[in-house]
């Protein structure tokens, strides 16, 4: 039995004893992806994400055209594709900002992303990287992060608040993974671009996210930025479950497993990257070879 989920229990860690999936298709299953994440998120089939012809459309135009994604847990995802094939509009749909008109997504198995807000998505455990850093800069480093805790975030609360031993800790294993503890006191704003975009990496692991979208993350970096970026990626996935859309060709093989191909709203491709780079189609409408 599919559960619903309601603002009240979104606030918590979304698990309680639920009937085994009735409806689990055999491709989820047969993608053979991801164990359990344990409490707090029902991932028995091992897939975290799942999309069941999913459709969009925006005045006659279909964004996405009865597309099927499967996501396993702890998978790093590739999602490539041309211009309009429909990638900023799938993220959309994952994190609530667009609704289907068609279509199922499950955030593991008894999570309807359709029914939840934008706020209790984000809180049942997704987070979402855009192209543009979106820091506060004119706050330090140590303080962008401390403000992206999970925590109560009421005026109230806000005023009140004091740092755990806990809560340090876990800023301070935060600004190493993204290499940034040299600069945790400097203010956001003074950041090199690269930088910026390791800080909301920073800002998105502070909530804890199971499922983490990163749009086109290393556009304007550095080359030495964008290998770190693949390291970072390699060492998330297994904790985390990643889906990254990128046009570098370059830092895709670098870091994917497994590659997905959208093209006019719809799957065209899955497998590999050579896999992909070999199908005919995709080179035909995208690699253009």
């Amino acid at each position: 039995m599919r559960v619903t989920a309601t603002a009240e229990f979104m606030l918590e860690p979304a698990f309680f004893p639920v009937e085994p999936n009735k409806d689990a298709g055999s491709s989820r299953d047969a993608i053979g992806l991801g164990q359990s994440v344990g409490p707090g998120l029902d991932t028995r089939h091992g897939t975290i994400l799942t999309l069941e012809d999913i459709s969009v459309s925006f005045d006659g135009f279909k964004a996405l055209n009865n597309l099927n994604l499967y996501i396993g847990v702890g998978e790093l995802r590739c999602i490539i594709g041309p211009n309009g094939a429909g990638k900023t509009t799938l993220m959309d749909v994952i994190t609530g900002k667009t609704r289907p008109s068609h279509g199922k997504a499950w955030f593991g198995e008894t999570l309807d992303l359709t029914h939840m807000s934008e706020v209790q998505i984000a809180q049942a455990g997704i987070g979402r990287k855009f192209q543009k850093p979106t820091v506060f800069e004119a706050l330090s480093v140590f303080e962008n992060l401390e403000l992206a805790q999970k925590t109560d975030k009421s005026v109230w609360a806000s005023l009140r608040a004091r740092l755990s031993g806990e809560q340090k800790d876990r800023i301070s294993e935060v600004l190493d993974t993204i290499r940034l503890t040299t600069s945790v006191n400097r203010p956001a704003g003074l950041l090199s671009h690269g930088q910026k975009q390791f800080l909301e990496i920073g800002m998105l692991l502070m909530q804890d996210p199971q499922l983490l979208l990163l749009d086109e993350p290393v556009a304007g970096m550095t080359d030495a930025e964008t290998e770190f970026t693949a390291e970072l990626f390699k060492r998330l996935a297994g904790k985390h479950s990643l889906m990254v859309v990128e046009h570098d060709m370059g830092f895709v093989g670098s870091i994917a497993d497994h590659v997905t191909v959208l093209h006019q709203g719809s799957v065209l491709a899955e497998g590999s990257l050579e896999q992909v780079q070999d199908n005919e189609r995709v080179i035909e409408v995208y690699l253009g070879r």
